[in-house]
């Protein structure tokens, strides 16, 4: 799986933004603290609005908020927000594509990965990011040696 760093950048500003709680942060905020670049995050946290996933405030006291609670958005809302559906060939949905032959099996193999992707990115919630507890599945994947090769 290879995430961009739209992606990579969005699911750091989101669990910064779950941290903080109700207050606003800046994206000059976020950026600090997560070391990124400013004007690319505004682009990223505008993507984000226009999912309904974070509100603008304007003002002095401005910046950014979750538009939900952090517990009710999941890592995946985040990756489709940013960047379209979790899991493509050459820009098409897995089940549009089509093989033939001794390929024909790989259509599966897409479909496959997309639901086992879609079953952790789903579970997983910012809470869950910015608090450090993850649900246990994903702690034993993680906790697996060869998972980290």
């Amino acid at each position: 799986m290879r995430l961009s760093a739209r992606v990579d950048y969005a699911l750091r500003a989101a669990a910064e933004l779950a941290a903080a709680g109700a207050g606003p942060t800046t994206v000059g905020e976020l950026a600090k603290e997560q070391d990124m670049p400013p004007k690319y995050l505004e682009n990223i946290l505008l993507q984000m609005r226009r999912a309904g996933l974070v509100r603008g405030q304007r003002g002095p006291e401005g910046g950014y908020v979750l538009a939900r609670p952090a517990g009710e958005i999941s890592l995946a809302d985040v990756i489709r927000a940013v960047d379209g559906p979790l899991a493509n060939v050459r820009g098409e949905r897995p089940e549009h594509v089509g093989y033939r032959g001794p390929a024909e099996s790989l259509q599966q193999v897409w479909i496959a990965l997309r639901a086992t992707e879609r079953a952790i990115l789903e579970e997983v919630t910012l809470e869950q990011v910015a608090s450090g507890a993850l649900p246990e599945r994903v702690r034993q994947l993680a906790a697996d040696p060869a998972a980290w090769d």
